[in-house]
């Protein structure tokens, strides 16, 4: 995956790098003008869409290194549009939505969004949302090449995929940091500010909330545990956080 800086040292030389490409779907002209010229502004390669089919035809087409979408978008909407991307790839997805509701945004995690952005919004503010994703799924993997064999997985660092039992479990960008975070950290309690920080890379100050990291867990536990409902891998110490159980 491309990654967001278009130069980087290697061995003493300077290696050019493709800049990331961003799609960006919305229907509102303006709103997508400004995000796209920030974006812009910072060396990334954008797409644009102004509906949902159109944006599948992209991300088919020409597959990007991350989507923001507009939740009301015609033919189909943004939370639709988002359970597809997850069905076929784990390129990170970013919802922008008018409705701020804590249902709403859980009901976009659960679809396997990555973040959840409230219009009216900073374009500044999503642009460093933009590059903390982009962080942690493209430059981390190269900082932390390990194969983890803990709790009946294999966490595979540098192919970012998961085992259990022989058996691949596909995760999103954001569950494979979380669940990395906390099996190289086995039997360490984090809180969900801590996880919030560190997987996410931006401080709960910038509103992501901590249902974010509640959510990605339940998701985590859905594929990883043998009963979800009963966690033996990842478990909850309540008034803290959660500890994975080697």
């Amino acid at each position: 995956m491309a990654t967001l800086s278009a130069y980087e040292k290697l061995g003493g030389r300077t290696v050019e790098r493709s800049p990331s490409t961003i799609l960006v779907c919305d229907d509102d002209d303006v709103i997508r003008d400004v995000v796209v010229r920030y974006l812009d502004h910072e060396g990334m390669r954008t797409l644009q869409a102004t509906d949902g089919e159109r944006a599948k035809q992209i991300i088919q087409d020409d597959p990007p290194d991350l989507v923001i979408v507009d939740v009301m978008m015609p033919k189909v909407n943004g939370l639709d549009l988002c359970e597809w991307i997850r069905s076929i790839s784990d390129v990170p997805v970013i919802l922008l939505t008018a409705r701020g509701e804590e249902s709403d945004r859980i009901t976009g995690f659960e679809l396997g969004a990555d973040d959840y952005v409230v219009k009216p919004f900073s374009p500044r503010e999503l642009v460093v949302r933009v590059k903390a994703i982009l962080r942690r799924t493209g430059t981390r993997q190269q900082k932390t090449p390990l194969r983890l064999e803990v709790a009946g997985l294999i966490i595979d660092g540098p192919s970012r995929r998961v085992f259990r039992e022989g058996v691949e479990i596909g995760v999103t960008a954001t569950e494979f940091d979380l669940l990395f975070c906390l099996a190289s950290h086995a039997h360490t309690v984090f809180s969900r500010e801590q996880l919030l920080a560190q997987v996410w890379g931006y401080e709960a100050a910038l509103d992501a909330g901590t249902s974010t990291v509640t959510v990605h867990v339940r998701r985590l536990r859905e594929k990883i545990e043998s009963d979800p409902s009963r966690p033996e891998i990842i478990v909850t110490i309540w008034g803290v956080g959660y500890r994975f159980e080697a």
